[in-house]
């Protein structure tokens, strides 16, 4: 007796404890910050009650005998969960549609595949329903809405909360094939309210490096030197000691606005997100979607706090695990009766008495009563019933609304330090899709970087980054470009400023990869040349008056060329004292040095260098070779190098090759020219191309054309 009287006290006091939470939770309840309810300054007020649903089908308007029946369950099954599990909170079952007829919420899911390859996979539905839709903020954060829309009235009006958007966005996956669910449930403040300005922008992660193992097979160890113990430990103290002293440092730095706030409603804000089950799809593992970024989080992320129930367009799952750390414990075996309470038994389920791991386990819980009540009340449902069809019209989505999928034509994001903007194709007359600008503190006031992404521009310029702090902007073109351009960077268009240029060098014949070209000089890097040249550096002199190239402006003068030096590969099929590895052009001094490879064997280079070889005697006929005009240190070479005759050949040989270079010289400045010119007309005349494929962007031109 008293035992069962201490029992009874204990019982008394776990109600009277139940009974104060519960006070407690309906005074924060009723005592919620107005900043909380409002809706956010950069969402437009919108008045669903003056929307027009006279236009509707009937079934939005009325239900079936089936609808009706399915509600009956509905309301039978919340009255045994509330007279079970008292404690927890009401469940989201029926709310009303946009016609005021309450609708079970399965039956508001209409799986359905729309006819664009990009909505065949997860993320680029995800993607679609977070840029398709306008974020609108619950009511009460606290409460799940009272009403939910069909998929096809969001999707008219471009706008919706969690519940919208999980909804529409479990019928696009269930339509692709995916094994997904909608799910009432809690998170963070942050991912209710859509604030990803404590995030890294996902543009600017970078990929993960995979470590390359090599190989220590036949590895000779060599052995490390004696170190002192006592030294280590010495060092390894003051590096702590250094740490502690920065990591306080970094503390002190850091303001208050830095430092997240604390949220008095954690874990009791409400939110809709989407679940989708391994297995279907060749998904490996389960994973949520956060409707409002489109973005993928595991199940353990810390940001779900908690589930009350998924749905699907079949069946209702309520959620009997425990959730106080969260979802990273939960069990999505949906099969499993310890683990989630259906509502509707599935059509292949046999009722069986419970195994002997589940009497056990029930038996360890405190309710084991009420939960075994539960399982025989749940074994008279009504096995032969199915879940009424939806009620939803199909979803439809128009070639122009699904190329322009932002609601105002432009949507903005936050991040830290970071903000991305993000356009529909068309809307912008240089073609810009995308900008991500990137600050150097937390008030976006000061930017370090832009990066610009375009579409269907006539110049094929796909990206372009500005560096703010070096002012220099890079230009980055897919292939197909008049002058076969892949990336330009500059400060200005203007000639000498400074350019590097990037060329698709597989299309060029000469197989330029790049020139980088100033002031004073120029570098023009080569692949996959026969002659195997890889490098040719030309340095310029202080400009003359009169000098000017033909077919060029008039205010133009060439620089004259002092130095040509060109780089060359290895040619395995010539010995390397034949193989030329670096010639060099000085013209003012009319000298020439070349530099031949070297043999495996070999430590020193030979060497020729010609010396004011073109002279002139006395009676004014030229002497192209002598004794004083000619150096060369051969030391590998054969007897064929030291002959007078050879050097003579090589000398007419390279005096061709010098007026071949001084050509191809200008000819690289002309094209330097041609470039910043024709980049300078592409820029002030941008034009935008339409695929025979886009009808949208094409009817839309029609009819600006027509009304013109």
């Amino acid at each position: 007796m008293e035992v069962l009287e201490e029992e009874e006290v204990e019982q008394a006091a776990e109600d009277q404890n139940s009974l104060n939470i519960s006070v407690g939770l309906q005074d924060v309840e009723t005592n919620v910050p107005e900043e909380e309810v409002s809706v956010p300054s950069d969402v437009p007020g919108f008045d669903w009650s003056s929307i027009d649903t006279s236009q509707l089908p009937s079934s939005y308007k009325t239900n079936s005998q089936k609808e009706k029946k399915m509600l009956h369950i509905a309301d039978h099954f919340l009255q045994q969960y509330t007279h079970l599990c008292p404690d927890r909170k009401p469940l989201f079952l029926h709310p009303a549609n946009e016609c005021g007829v309450e609708k079970f919420v399965s039956t508001t899911v209409r799986p359905t595949l729309l006819p664009y390859p990009e909505l065949y996979h997860w993320s680029g539905c995800a993607s679609f329903v977070s840029h398709y839709l306008t974020m609108e903020p619950l009511k009460c954060p606290m409460t799940p809405p009272s009403s939910l829309y069909s998929p096809t009235t969001i999707l008219k009006y471009q706008r919706g909360n969690c519940f919208d958007f999980s909804v529409l966005l479990c019928s696009m996956l269930i339509g692709a094939g995916y094994d997904a669910y909608c799910v009432h449930g809690y998170a963070t403040l942050e991912i209710c309210t859509l604030d990803q300005t404590q995030d890294l922008c996902p543009l600017l992660k970078k990929p993960q490096e995979i470590p390359m193992k090599k190989s220590r097979k036949y590895r000779v160890r060599i052995p490390s030197e004696p170190q002192s113990i006592y030294e280590l430990q010495q060092k390894a103290k003051n590096n702590e000691e250094a740490e502690d002293v920065e990591q306080k440092e970094e503390e002190e730095a850091v303001t208050e606005v830095e430092k997240p706030k604390r949220d008095p409603l954690h874990g009791l804000r409400v939110h809709a997100w989407v679940l989708v089950l391994s297995g279907k799809r060749k998904v490996p593992e389960t994973f949520f979607i956060n409707p409002f970024t489109g973005n993928s989080h595991d199940t353990t992320d810390e940001c779900f706090l908690g589930i009350e129930s998924i749905w699907n367009h079949r069946n209702y799952w309520v959620n009997i695990q425990d959730c106080r750390k969260g979802c990273k414990d939960l069990s999505f075996d949906l099969s499993d009766a310890v683990s989630w309470e259906i509502m509707l038994p599935e059509s292949d389920e046999l009722v069986t008495e419970p195994s002997e791991k589940d009497i056990n386990y029930l038996r360890s819980c405190q309710n084991y009563e009420s939960l075994l009540l539960f399982q025989q009340e749940t074994e008279e449902k009504d096995m032969s019933f199915e879940m009424p069809l939806s009620w939803v019209a199909r979803i439809e989505v128009s070639h122009r609304e699904f190329e322009n999928q932002y609601a105002q034509g432009k949507k903005e994001i936050f991040y830290e330090k970071a903000k991305v903007e993000k356009w529909a194709p068309y809307v912008n007359e240089n073609g810009l899709v995308e900008r991500l600008t990137v600050y150097e503190d937390l008030d976006c006031t000061e930017v370090v970087k832009v990066t610009e992404w375009f579409k269907n521009r006539e110049d094929m310029l796909d990206m372009r980054e500005m560096n703010k702090q070096t002012q220099l902007i890079t230009d980055y073109f897919i292939p197909g470009h008049s002058l076969l351009l892949k990336a330009h960077t500059y400060m200005s268009l203007e000639q000498e400023t400074g350019h590097t240029v990037e060329f698709y060098h597989k299309a060029r014949a000469d197989g330029l990869r790049k020139r980088v070209e100033n002031a004073t000089e120029m570098t023009e890097y080569f692949v996959g040349r026969e002659d195997f040249l890889h490098i040719r550096h030309v340095e310029f002199g202080e400009r003359e008056n009169g000098m000017s190239m033909a077919g060029t402006r008039t205010d133009v003068h060439l620089r004259p060329i002092v130095e040509i030096k060109e780089t060359f590969h290895r040619n395995p099929e010539k010995p390397a004292d034949e193989d030329i590895k670096e010639r060099v052009f000085v013209i003012p001094d009319d000298r020439i040095q070349l530099t031949y490879h070297l043999e495996d064997h070999d430590t020193i280079a030979s060497k020729v260098v010609y010396i004011r070889a073109l002279q002139k005697d006395r009676k004014g006929e030229e002497i192209f070779l002598t004794q004083d005009t000619c150096v060369k240190y051969q030391p590998w070479s054969s007897e064929k190098h030291k002959n007078v005759l050879h050097l003579y050949t090589l000398l007419w040989e390279l005096r061709k090759e010098q007026k071949e270079l001084k050509h191809q010289v200008r000819e690289s400045e002309a094209e330097m020219l041609n470039v910043l010119k024709v980049r300078e007309d592409e820029e002030a005349n941008i034009k935008l191309t339409v695929s025979m494929y886009n009808n949208a962007e094409r009817e839309r031109r029609y009819e600006a054309m027509v009304g013109s």
